[in-house]
């Protein structure tokens, strides 16, 4: 998998976000000299080979008003995690749903959900449809609330001098 000088300056381009204007492809493709068919074609291209994975919005849920923010952690059957999970992640008030390996005998967990609130009651009320919709697949949960945003960007590709 590898990437040419256009590919690159595309990434540098675009990875701390697209420009808040009316035109953001055209105005980054003005920026790098491309038209702005090239350029969505040639990111459709790099999604295609998974140097991209999305393009998305991240917004900043505390200034959206959701100051209560939990990562809902879930003990679900293995043979119906890849049916339920999709359903848990296409939850509204789920921002990401993701399973990942348990480690036992510590940490029994493998589907894990993001839930946003305006209140710690609120969320809970959100967590209570997942355990509903869950139901018996799920042994067990527990959620973990956040106390400040950590991390809001995703990886950085470094210039070539630094």
């Amino acid at each position: 998998m590898s990437i040419d000088s256009t590919d690159r300056a595309i990434i540098a381009a675009t990875q701390a976000g697209l420009p808040l204007v009316p035109h953001p492809y055209a105005s980054v493709a003005a920026d790098l000299g491309l038209s702005e068919a090239a350029l969505i074609e040639r990111m459709q291209d790099m999604q295609e080979r998974r140097i991209i994975r999305r393009v998305a919005v991240a917004p900043n849920h505390y200034a959206l008003g959701m100051t209560a923010n939990g990562m809902s952690v879930w003990d679900v059957e293995d043979a119906r995690i890849a049916d339920l999970g999709p359903q848990v992640g296409a939850l509204e008030f789920v921002s990401h749903c993701y399973e990942r390996p348990r480690s036992l005998p510590d940490w029994p967990y493998n589907l894990f959900a993001m839930i946003h609130g305006a209140s710690r009651d609120e969320v809970e009320e959100k967590r209570a449809a997942i355990a509903a919709l869950l139901g018996q697949a799920c042994r067990n949960s527990d959620i973990l609330y956040s106390s400040r945003i950590l991390k809001k960007t995703g990886l950085r590709l470094r210039s070539k001098e630094g």
